[in-house]
């Protein structure tokens, strides 16, 4: 009989799993899904195994919404906690209000979202154009729906995500509501009391309601700096490596070249030294016969110059 503690263990062991699983780049995801899988039926932890192995491969724009929210946890929980202020923002704001976070939403996305593409490329994929839509998409479907932010914040997206039309907002919500004729009698004072009191509550929900969105336009504004202060640097970094990568690049080119060059040199070298010393054994040769002919010419003068007999 398995303890409560295992069973707790087991638990913690497959949501390791899965955060593992999704952190690989999608190539790579079916392989070591049917690894874990594998361990983990091996381990005896049949249930574990069999949500492992029903895991599907993201697509590759949601890969990139899951690296983004792994790979920068701080900025993406404040961009989760902006989407809950747009989403309250937007109940209570007018047309002209609507538009400017509508701007701002919009430059937050694509800066986010430019951020998901450059972590792609370090993590060795790029995104086209079309997967990038797909993840700005899956960024503005996060700001604008309770259950798409609950979604990305698991780091589990296998698809991109589709945004709504637009924000809900209660003029939405009201707009088919009808309005109650007007009374042609005057009201009594009790009830122009009443209306009076009415109007001014409505004034200050709408100056408490126009104070939170523009808190909420000013934490937006605060993020968009941010982001665009580390796509600077980031930028900074990505010419320095550019710029570091081509001087390595030119150094091993003269590098190969000088190597190239002495390579040649050596085989010349090798055939002027294979020639000389066939040169030498030429000459030594025939320095040996001609030192052979001088001592047999040697001998003959010696026995021409004795006496006659």
């Amino acid at each position: 009989m398995r303890r409560k503690g295992a069973r707790c263990s087991e638990g913690h062991d497959v949501e390791k799993a899965l955060s593992e699983l999704y952190a690989m780049p999608p190539p790579e995801f079916v392989s070591r899904r049917e690894v874990l899988a594998a361990e983990a039926r091996t381990a005896g932890r049949v249930e574990d195994a069999r949500r492992i192995h029903a895991s599907r491969r993201p697509s590759l724009a949601a890969w990139a919404a899951n690296l983004l929210l792994r790979s920068e946890p701080e900025e993406s929980q404040r961009f989760l906690e902006l989407g809950r202020a747009l989403r309250e923002a937007y109940q209570s704001l007018d047309a002209g209000g609507i538009k400017a976070l509508s701007e701002q939403r919009r430059s937050i996305v694509s800066a986010m979202s430019r951020q998901a593409a450059e972590l792609a490329v370090e993590a060795g994929h790029r995104l086209s154009d079309t997967v990038q839509r797909d993840v700005e998409a899956t960024l503005r479907a996060v700001l604008a729906d309770q259950d798409a932010a609950d979604r990305w914040a698991t780091g589990r997206l296998e698809s991109a995500l589709a945004p709504p039309a637009d924000f809900p907002s209660r003029t939405t919500a009201t707009a088919g509501t009808p309005r109650k004729p007007a009374r042609a009698a005057a009201a009594p004072a009790s009830a122009r009391t009443r209306a009076k009191d009415e109007v001014a509550e409505r004034r200050r929900q709408k100056q408490e309601q126009l104070g939170q969105a523009r808190e909420a336009a000013r934490a937006a504004d605060q993020q968009l700096r941010e982001l665009r202060a580390a796509q600077a640097e980031t930028d900074v970094l990505l010419k320095r490596a550019r710029d570091r990568h081509g001087q390595a690049a030119r150094e091993v080119s003269a590098a190969e070249r000088r190597l190239r060059q002495a390579r040649e040199e050596l085989q010349r070298a090798e055939r002027d030294r294979e020639e000389a010393e066939k040169q030498r054994e030429a000459a030594a040769e025939a320095a040996s016969r001609a030192e052979q002919a001088a001592g047999e010419a040697a001998r003959e003068v010696k026995r021409l110059s004795g006496p006659v007999g």
